[in-house]
């Protein structure tokens, strides 16, 4: 399976984020502008939390809190599971799995230079096995003949 910079350069595009002195508000809207589920969040070029929809449910909503006057810094998630651009993608699904988390990051020498989704490894993983399975066909299918 390929690593996950392989799956950055097929994703391509903008890594969207967060600053924590920024409104709960104001990150929400952006999640969806985006149609995003969450947003690392950066301060100084560092990744310092996630903020996901999640948080926003169980620590604004359900505390009745008012998100125009909440910090995403006041909410987001601290403790941060990330990876290597190297690391490959079996590895980027046993973390997701075992930690219940949808939304990984993508950090290189403390810069954050993508994130991934347990949605975009599942549709890398489909697309591995369609080729595999097109490959037994063609071996199969010049085999007989």
């Amino acid at each position: 399976m390929i690593p996950v910079i392989g799956l950055l350069h097929m994703k391509g595009g903008t890594v969207w984020t967060a600053e924590p002195e920024q409104s709960v508000f104001e990150a929400l809207k952006l999640l969806d502008e985006k149609n995003l589920g969450a947003l690392p969040v950066v301060e100084n070029g560092r990744l310092v939390g996630m903020f996901s929809e999640r948080d926003y449910a169980r620590k604004v909503a359900l505390q009745g809190r008012n998100s125009h006057e909440t910090k995403v810094g006041d909410i987001m998630t601290s403790k941060v599971y990330y990876v290597d651009p190297q690391m490959r993608l079996e590895g980027c699904m046993q973390m997701m799995t075992e930690k219940h988390i949808r939304h990984l990051p993508v950090v290189d020498e403390d810069k954050l230079v993508g994130i991934i989704t347990i949605g975009d490894v599942i549709r890398v993983i489909f697309m591995e096995q369609e080729r595999a399975i097109k490959d037994l066909e063609n071996y199969v299918f010049t085999s007989m003949y």
